[in-house]
């Protein structure tokens, strides 16, 4: 019974150095950075919801390592020397991801990671919005914009709506979490896409603070997510 022990005993050990062993690994410390870009362009979205997705072939791992992209586009990921494929899912995001002609399905990119690297993915938006100017008077907050549409062919969408969001901290868009107010315009009552108008009044603030900060969204029918203009912070 004793020797029985003794055995339990230095199996236990054993067990506790190998799971040691294995807590030593070096995390990855390689840095993958970048943008969503449309001809170099920033595309703004809602923080976080828009997923980026990185396979590794033959590395055993099966599934997805997932990050999100911030309101301004950006992405930051830290991974260990390798070959990825890069991804962001079907229906996610208010663009169009590149496409096989032949095949139909989404193009992966290839991405080989031997130290850090800053790569831009380019998306095709169904729209841009164009020279938005906001600002603020007597606490009426104005935005006047453009709408540009970008895919014109058999994959163009109507505007559903445009928005005007304002918030009491960076965070700018339509959950309720990020936005103190708000405005929208149906997409069918923008008489003028070059010139596009919404106003909205900032309510009280508490803890009170002199400043908020805004920015426009535009829903593409169909759609999920929004694209946005940069947030832009306002002085009362």
């Amino acid at each position: 019974m004793k020797f029985k022990y003794q055995y339990i005993f230095l199996l236990a050990i054993m067990c506790l150095a190998t799971a040691c062993k294995k807590d030593t690994y070096d995390a990855p410390q390689i840095t993958l950075k970048g943008r969503l870009v449309y001809n170099g362009e920033a595309i703004n979205l809602e923080y976080n919801q828009v997923p980026l997705e990185l396979y590794q072939p033959g590395f055993g791992k099966t599934g997805a390592i997932t990050t999100t992209f911030g309101q301004d586009g950006t992405y930051s990921m830290l991974l260990f020397s390798g070959n990825y494929k890069a991804i962001i899912p079907n229906g996610q995001g208010p663009f169009r991801w590149n496409e096989n002609a032949t095949t139909g399905r989404r193009d992966t990119v290839n991405i080989n990671l031997t130290g850090d690297q800053t790569l831009d993915l380019p998306v095709t938006p169904y729209y841009l919005i164009r020279n938005p100017q906001i600002t603020v008077s007597n606490r009426v907050v104005s935005a006047s914009f453009g709408v540009n549409k970008i895919i014109t062919d058999a994959n163009a969408r109507d505007i559903q709506s445009v928005f005007l969001f304002v918030n009491k901290t960076q965070f700018v868009a339509g959950a309720n979490d990020y936005k103190i107010a708000s405005a929208e315009l149906a997409g069918n009552a923008i008489t003028n896409a070059n010139n596009v108008s919404l106003s909205v009044t900032v309510p009280a603030i508490s803890p009170t603070q002199n400043y908020v900060f805004a920015r426009v969204g535009l829903k593409v029918a169909g759609i999920e997510d929004l694209i946005f203009s940069p947030v832009q912070k306002l002085t009362l």
